[in-house]
């Protein structure tokens, strides 16, 4: 039950990660490096803190991005359709 409330938790995060990336359209790509790295480490922590494995918490962390990250390329793929 820790793992799915982090993988959860990780995905808000990167849900709030794509919100703040749109209102900040206009920045420059270092600064959204930037702040996905922030993001990153907050996931990081944050499964830390639930999971209290590092291993566990990496492998969930990564395993919440690629989830995500593909869900976000199918929308955007769905929606130049």
């Amino acid at each position: 039950m820790k793992i799915y409330t982090a993988l959860l938790l990780q995905l808000i995060i990167w849900s709030g990660y794509t919100f703040i990336e749109w209102l900040s359209k206009y920045d420059q790509l270092v600064y959204k490096v930037i702040m996905f790295f922030v993001f990153f480490y907050l996931a990081i922590n944050i499964g830390n803190w639930i999971i209290k494995s590092t291993k566990k918490t990496l492998m969930v962390t990564l395993m919440s991005l690629s989830l995500y990250g593909s869900f976000h390329l199918a929308m955007s793929y769905l929606s130049h359709w």
